[in-house]
């Protein structure tokens, strides 16, 4: 077994998640990979499962009934990660607008001493960037960036990326029962619950690519739930309530 996983979730990743699989394991340094599948109605699961031959012990499937959201996805994966012992847990998605190849820095930003506690793969740091955006979906992005930092006055130049490497002592510090959001203010919540605690978290710069196969899964709903939920992040890590008990720890 790897030391290192990989947690992608999919809804009608059909066109991908064959591609994304091979790819990341064709990788020089190896991965596990965990597919959390919210009920795919397009056999994403099947075409999972009849992978799993193929790379017995390395990739493994979660299968939920429907559309649960991507928060408890994640948590799904990060506690299934803990429970069996991976000391580096990433999260991706699996429509190719993160490159697996940046797998390999944002390990290597929390592999060995003094280093980070999460990498995040930043679009808007030196030498990040985005291609396939449209201008609006761009100017939307870095205005919620901005707005994120002035609130939470957290130093992530990209608090709402969703491609991550996390040392296991984060995920294990957190008290994950207590993350309440589930869109995409979930990835802006999880930041702030390590810089909270005191973890460094360093920022990797990667160019995002907007999918080319599939159906984005961003909405309106999405982007009002990040909005109005920073307020309350900001009170309850004040309140250093992301700690999670001693005895909590996987």
């Amino acid at each position: 077994m790897s030391d290192s996983l990989v947690i992608i979730p999919t809804y009608n990743e059909i066109e991908n998640v064959a591609r994304m699989v091979r790819t990341v394991f064709a990788l020089d340094i190896p991965f596990d990979v965990l597919i959390v599948d919210d009920g795919s109605p397009d056999g994403t699961a099947d075409a999972v499962r009849a992978l799993q031959r193929e790379y017995e012990g390395q990739l493994h499937l979660i299968e939920r009934a429907g559309k649960l959201g991507l928060g408890t996805a994640y948590i799904r994966g990060f506690e299934w990660g803990l429970e069996r012992h991976y000391q580096f847990i990433c999260e991706m998605d699996c429509d190719f607008s993160h490159n697996p190849k940046d797998l390999l820095r944002l390990r290597a930003a929390c592999h060995g001493d003094g280093s980070a506690d999460l990498a995040v793969g930043s679009r808007y740091v030196p030498g990040g960037k985005c291609v396939n955006w449209p201008a609006d979906r761009l100017i939307l992005s870095r205005g919620a960036s901005l707005y994120v930092r002035s609130i939470l006055w957290m130093p992530v130049m990209d608090p709402t990326a969703g491609f991550i490497c996390y040392r296991r002592e984060v995920l294990e510090a957190i008290d994950l029962k207590k993350i309440r959001f589930v869109g995409y203010a979930f990835q802006i919540e999880m930041k702030y619950a390590a810089h909270s605690l005191g973890f460094r978290i360093v920022e990797v710069p990667i160019t995002f690519t907007d999918r080319i196969e599939g159906v984005s899964k961003m909405s309106k709903g999405i982007v009002s739930e990040a909005i109005k939920g920073v307020l309350s992040m900001r009170w309850r890590g004040l309140a250093g309530s992301y700690a999670a008990e001693p005895s909590a720890s996987v």
